[in-house]
């Protein structure tokens, strides 16, 4: 699969409806196309861009900022292993190389089978629960290396799938608006100050002038 399929640009123009303009929309869709083919691939990229207005180059401009989107075929599941520096006093960095045995890749690489990329990855925010690692951006927390073995036949079997979906999936369940709901979707040159900045501007206003 490469372009978005009917149903998904179907979606794409909902999900474009709810920015003042297009170009708003063009992360939205780089995670839509995505999950559905589980990388970001070149002609999904074309696709969004002919949707929301822009150029192919911006595009990969703004998804190539981002490490969450995979601009090369992955394995189902993307297993990061923190090595920063909670993780690594607790057992991270032996932790990666006891999945790079396992699995038998380097980081970045993904097994024969499809199944897994492994990944080195920095600080993914669980410091309190080193050794850390996240699925497809689902955390496990304070694993070894038995914990890591389970959790990697368990995705094998499918006992996690209610879990963690395949990559590129990030929420099961996609927000839905009808046009009545969608709030301040005009352009930012026609929008007025929001009462509570106006307030607090006049405010702060008001007490330097008294300060004076």
């Amino acid at each position: 699969m490469a372009r978005l399929t009917p149903e998904n640009v179907e979606l794409a123009h909902r999900i474009i409806a709810r920015y003042p303009r297009p170009k708003s929309a063009t992360i939205p869709l780089c995670h839509l196309a995505q999950e559905q083919d589980g990388w970001l691939t070149d002609e999904a990229m074309v696709h969004v861009a002919e949707l929301v207005g822009c150029t192919p180059a911006e595009v990969l401009g703004t998804a190539s900022f981002y490490e969450m989107f995979k601009r090369h075929e992955t394995g189902r599941y993307c297993l990061n292993v923190c090595t920063n520096i909670s993780c690594q006093l607790l057992g991270g960095e032996e932790l990666l190389e006891h999945a790079e045995q396992v699995l038998g890749v380097r980081p970045g690489g993904t097994t024969s089978d499809g199944m897994f990329t492994l990944e080195d990855v920095e600080c993914i925010a669980a410091c309190t629960e080193a050794p850390a690692v996240q699925v497809n951006y689902r955390y496990f927390h304070r694993l070894g290396p038995d914990d890591l073995d389970q959790l990697i036949t368990d995705l094998r079997s499918g006992a996690l799938d209610d879990v963690v979906p395949h990559h590129g999936t990030l929420g099961r369940v996609h927000q839905d608006l009808d046009g009545d709901r969608i709030a301040n979707i005009t352009p930012p040159e026609a929008q007025t100050e929001p009462v509570w900045i106006r307030r607090h501007r006049e405010l702060a206003e008001s007490n330097d002038g008294g300060a004076s």
